[in-house]
Order: C-alpha cells, then sequence, then structure tokens
C-alpha cells in the first residue's frame, strides 16, 4: 500500500542500522559484547550494540559510532559479516541491518550508556534464543559455526 514515510521524492525506503559484533577470548572460549535493551521493542533482551544509520553517515562509521554510545568500547576496523532485512524483523517498521564484525581491546570494560540498560561480555555458548532481541540470535547462530 501507500502508506507510511515518503521521501523527498516521493519513495517509500526500508531504514537503515548497523549493529557491532566484538569478540574476545573468555575463560570458557569466545565471548561477545551484548547490550540489554532498554526500550521496546525487546526491552530487558539482549541484542548486539547497535542503532541507525544517521543521514550523510557512512554505515562503517555509524557502527562505531553506537558501539561508542552504548558501550563506552572503541571500534576499529569494522568487517561485514551479515545483513538482516526481513520486512517484519523489526515491529516498528521495515529496517534493514547491517551486522559488522569490530575489532576492539579485549580487556575493554564496558559501561551501558545512550538506549543500553547495561552492557557486557557474554560468553558465546552460553546464549539462549528466547533471551536475545529479534533476529539476532540468527546471527549469534552464524558466530558459533
Amino acid at each position: 500500500g501507500g502508506e507510511g514515510l515518503v521521501d523527498e521524492e516521493g519513495y517509500r525506503n526500508p531504514s537503515l542500522a548497523v549493529d557491532a559484533i566484538a569478540v574476545r577470548d573468555g575463560s570458557h572460549g569466545a565471548q561477545v559484547l551484548l547490550i540489554t535493551r532498554g526500550f521496546p521493542p525487546w526491552e530487558g533482551r539482549l541484542a548486539f550494540p547497535g542503532g541507525f544509520v544517521e543521514m550523510g553517515e557512512d554505515p562503517e562509521t555509524a557502527v562505531l559510532r553506537e558501539l561508542r554510545e552504548e558501550t563506552g568500547i572503541e571500534g576499529s576496523e569494522p568487517e561485514l559479516f551479515a545483513v538482516r532485512g526481513d520486512p517484519d524483523r523489526d515491529p516498528r517498521k521495515h529496517i534493514v541491518s547491517i551486522f559488522y564484525l569490530v575489532r576492539v581491546d579485549s580487556r575493554s570494560i564496558p559501561v551501558a550508556g545512550d538506549d543500553a540498560r547495561h552492557a557486557e561480555w557474554i560468553d558465546l555458548k552460553s546464549l539462549e534464543a528466547e533471551q536475545v532481541a529479534g533476529d539476532h540470535f540468527s546471527v549469534i547462530e552464524q558466530l558459533r559455526k
């Protein structure tokens, strides 16, 4: 249908988001840096640190900005890992997200900020689907391979 947001040319486009995947070696295997979402959708669930790409912003710049805003950690060298774009993946609207592997100092201690209620390193193998926001668990499964 014709409902929804329309840009100046009259086209309707999905919104673009980015998510940062930071991994380190822990005492029980790989650990991944996750935040606890502070707001709906998926309030209280674990998610990769991320958010929307701003107008005029490169997604690779955006993913490092979002990582810093949500965890206080500086990342570098974003590398494409996955794209999720199912029109129904987010209840708010059609959002396409680019997931980047991001290099961080493994000794970095996350401090939650922005939309995150909590930020922590979590053992990759301990995560279960019902703890995780939206389709982020499918990315975790891809990481485990």
